[in-house]
């Protein structure tokens, strides 16, 4: 440990000074490591996804157990110091970072035990997808998660969490059975609907704002370990005929098939016929998680639109599945989004949507809705903090560029100006870990709409000074 002071950020805006004895104290609390800049292991404990946001903090702290991060917490409570907690490091607004603060890297607490009997999984909270994906699979089995392999499972689930299986089990924490989690007072604590049930039902959508999760344990489903999925696409100019048909099918379609509809720019991926690349496509991203036998029922209506430009559809492992899209969310360029939930596919929005795509100046830009509607419209608005019980697609208008790409302010013009075209269809609700790090609080609020409030009581009974704020932020009030 080095012999210097640490200046580092205070939680209500000034700076502590962290003299070695207190670098010491703090190492000989915790078994896990202790970084600082210039560190063996630091640049990639504090990389994140999306280069915009790209922060560093003054200390990163690898905890190996929650007895490390208890000793972690106490020591940022007792010094007012600003804390921060990553997981994956995926989240857009860059929140697992903040500046000059202190990092909890949770990267090396990745432990995942399976009970195949009792279709459970006990997972540490710096696992990512495909850590998960692949110990369950083992045994044909899967719980809900997202659709890019490198996301940490800890922040997708805290927001809700959603992926391909969503229509069949509903949002990830309709899944979540218990949490052990280290709260502010210092105290490691079991989370479930019949233990600390206020302090669980919190967790299943209000995000890290209530403590530190260091195990979370879900409930399992038998898929695949064969699923039929990939992706079909058609040239931009039929996009009115194919929006149409998108809408026909995802009213009709089985809850064991997810369907994304996503326009974008056709990738130069070694599947696309080079005379499509970087042309504008209408693309459906397939996941029919049911009986293979019956694909192809299944499937005919999108083979039905026929003389598809690209189609990579086939049968192939569930964990491929999960992973397909990786290449195109890389670390590092700058991403920015907009998002909005919707309960119908109205013609208004399909022509929304059509228009903001055709202006669409950035090669990596896209619009696209995700498919949820099914399990998770089944249970009550108040069934956990997540909410959002109406949602059947999310609404996303995206784009990703390099960091000195000059267009930049332009590119940022039409995301916020597509968006503010097709948010009048919204359900008034967005998924949080969508939300950009320059969306205010009224987001937050709409987040959770009636929810709102209870979380509010929760996060003042469990973190009353707010110590867990670098986050989509739930104020404790007073």
């Amino acid at each position: 440990m080095s012999t210097s002071t640490i200046d580092i950020a205070g939680l209500e805006g000034g700076r502590v000074n962290l003299t070695p004895a207190h670098l010491e104290e703090l190492e000989s609390r915790i078994e896990g490591s202790i970084l600082r800049a210039g560190d063996e292991g630091w640049d990639d404990a504090v990389l994140v996804w999306n280069g915009m946001v790209a922060r560093s903090p003054a200390l990163v702290v690898q905890p190996v157990s929650a007895n490390d991060v208890l000793a972690a917490v106490e020591f940022a409570r007792e010094r007012g110091l600003l804390l921060s907690i990553k997981g994956g490091g995926h989240n857009i607004a860059g929140t697992s970072i903040a500046e000059d603060g202190l990092t909890l890297d949770m990267s090396r607490m990745r432990d995942i035990a399976v009970d195949p009997a009792a279709k459970l999984a006990h997972v540490g909270p710096g696992c990512l997808l495909k850590d998960v994906d692949r110990a369950t699979q083992e045994h044909g089995l899967a719980t809900v998660l997202g659709f890019i392999s490198e996301v940490g499972v800890a922040g997708l689930t805290l927001g809700g969490g959603l992926g391909y299986l969503a229509r069949r089990f509903g949002w990830t924490v309709d899944n979540l059975q218990e949490i052990e989690i280290v709260t502010a007072d210092g105290e490691i604590r079991t989370a479930s609907r019949d233990e600390n049930a206020d302090l669980f039902w919190a967790l299943r959508g209000g995000g890290g704002n209530f403590g530190v999760v260091t195990r979370f344990t879900f409930r399992l489903h038998e898929v695949g370990p064969m699923v039929y999925g990939g992706l079909i696409a058609w040239p931009f100019e039929r996009a009115d005929e194919i929006l149409r048909a998108y809408r026909t099918m995802t009213s009709e379609a089985p809850r064991e098939l997810s369907v994304w509809m996503i326009l974008l720019h056709a990738p130069p991926m070694p599947f696309v016929p080079e005379e499509w690349h970087g042309r504008k496509i209408c693309a459906m991203v397939v996941c029919y998680s049911g009986d293979l036998d019956k694909t192809e029922d299944v499937l005919a209506p999108i083979r039905a639109l026929g003389d598809p430009a690209v189609e990579v559809l086939q049968p192939w492992p569930y964990v491929q599945q999960q992973s397909f899209l990786d290449d195109g969310e890389p670390k590092g360029p700058h991403y920015d989004m907009k998002t909005e939930y919707v309960a119908e596919l109205s013609d208004g929005l399909l022509a929304a949507v059509r228009d903001v795509f055709a202006e669409c100046p950035i090669p990596d830009g896209q619009v696209g809705f995700l498919h949820l509607g099914g399990a998770l419209n089944e249970r009550d608005g108040d069934d956990g903090a997540v909410g959002n019980r109406d949602a059947r697609f999310a609404l996303g208008v995206i784009g990703m560029w390099e960091p000195d790409d000059p267009n930049a302010d332009a590119f940022r013009h039409w995301i916020r100006s597509g968006w503010t075209r097709v948010r009048p269809f919204s359900t008034g609700g967005t998924y949080i870990n969508f939300q950009t790090a320059d969306e205010g609080d009224d987001r937050i609020h709409a987040t959770y709409g009636a929810n709102f409030e209870r979380l509010v009581e929760i996060k003042r009974k469990y973190d009353p000074d707010n110590l867990f704020r670098a986050n989509r932020n739930i104020r404790p009030g007073t």
